[in-house]
């Protein structure tokens, strides 16, 4: 008796233990629930009655998930793209040399032998030299202290300070000298000592892309010609199996060894072709960039900044153009209103000689046209004339 009214005590005691533990459980969900409505509380009042705000800070702030998402998954998904990269361009490679480079050897005559011998080797080295510089060169970072750095501002992200033509980059959470974008094909920021190896293997690329599209185009319209007619000749056989008359003698079958042969053929020459579309549209794209002396970034605050100068009347409704001094003696135009024109162009021609690092003539050969190490003008830091340029530019409108 005395054991069953303990065993029920017992009982008693930890139920009304677990309805404390409950109890104070709830209590916890309702004071997270309550702060949880104080801060989206907070965050809209913030929204709605902040001087600053306007349907683009809306927009961004209703896109901040969305925004988060796209670079936790570029940022997992680098190294994921750089193998894929690597196996793509290595299986090109590989059928070049173990269905077209025969081919070439038996069937061209001595003179397009060591043509295409010496291109495309030469064209590889490049392409696999810059593209290993650019996944391995850092973009370069700023200094965390601010020291002797003339005209920084602080980074709203990493407090730190940030130099001019310097950008945080939300993948990599932290600042990059001179960012041009984060490229995912690299796993890499492209910045101030990238930025070169970048550009350069996207041009080899698309060059070694539009040269396996041409030097191929016969041997694709024979492989798809042959593969059509396996086809045929397949559903010839199937249909002499399904007859049944043993008086008939069945089509040819192809090898697995011609199979492999044309298909592997109508890859690679749809692969590279359409490489050489997209890729050449981005190798376009940022030559234009090279040509105006600004960064992908610095187009779209460019822009931003000429429009609403425009709007206040500062500067002239006329573009300005980022080519050189001597087009515009003057940074004033004839309505008396100043030119907005990009501070860090020095001309076409010198906005070129600059990225590549070309200071005598010859270096367009060590540097451009062989593969070189060299480091940009500049530590990304501070942006003086290059030694490089000779013409000086007349007074801008330094936005």
């Amino acid at each position: 008796m005395r054991s069953r009214q303990r065993l029920l005590a017992a009982g008693m005691r930890l139920l009304l233990r677990c309805l404390r533990l409950g109890r104070r459980r709830r209590f916890w969900l309702v004071r997270q629930g309550e702060h949880l409505w104080r801060y989206g509380h907070l965050c809209l009042r913030s929204l709605l009655y902040n001087s600053f705000t306007n349907g683009d800070v809306v927009l961004d702030s209703l896109f901040e998930p969305v925004y988060w998402l796209v670079d936790h998954v570029t940022r997992w998904f680098g190294v994921v793209f750089v193998a894929l990269v690597i196996v793509l361009t290595s299986s090109v490679v590989a059928i070049v040399y173990i269905c077209l480079l025969p081919l070439i050897l038996q069937t061209y005559p001595p003179g397009w032998i060591c043509w295409h011998l010496a291109y495309g080797h030469w064209n590889l080295l490049m392409i696999v030299f810059h593209y290993y510089m650019a996944i391995t060169t850092s973009p370069g970072y700023p200094p965390q202290a601010k020291d002797d750095l003339k005209g920084v501002s602080i980074c709203r992200k990493c407090i730190a300070p940030k130099p001019a033509r310097t950008h945080h980059c939300s993948i990599c959470n932290r600042c990059v000298l001179k960012m041009d974008h984060h490229c995912p094909w690299l796993n890499n920021c492209v910045g101030h000592f990238n930025h070169r190896y970048f550009f350069s293997f996207c041009l080899f690329m698309t060059m070694g892309c539009i040269y396996c599209s041409i030097s191929g185009w016969d041997m694709f319209r024979d492989a798809y010609a042959a593969i059509e007619r396996m086809k045929l000749l397949e559903k010839e056989r199937l249909q002499v199996a399904a007859n049944q008359t043993y008086y008939q003698t069945p089509p040819p079958t192809f090898s697995f060894r011609q199979r492999a042969f044309h298909k592997s053929i109508v890859y690679l020459w749809v692969l590279c072709s359409s490489v050489a579309l997209a890729l050449g549209a981005l190798t376009l794209w940022h030559a234009a960039l090279i040509t105006r002396g600004e960064t992908s970034i610095e187009r779209h605050i460019n822009k931003k900044e000429r429009q609403r100068l425009q709007k206040k009347g500062k500067v002239s409704a006329a573009p300005g153009s980022p080519g050189p001094a001597k087009e515009e003696p003057s940074s004033t135009c004839p309505s008396g209103l100043q030119v907005f024109r990009n501070p860090y162009s020095y001309g076409v021609w010198n906005n070129w000689k600059v990225f590549l690092g070309v200071d005598v003539p010859r270096h367009w050969l060590t540097r451009v046209l062989l593969p070189s190490p060299h480091q940009p003008h500049g530590t990304g830091l501070s942006w003086d004339v290059p030694p490089c340029v000779r013409e000086q530019r007349a007074p801008l409108l330094a936005i």
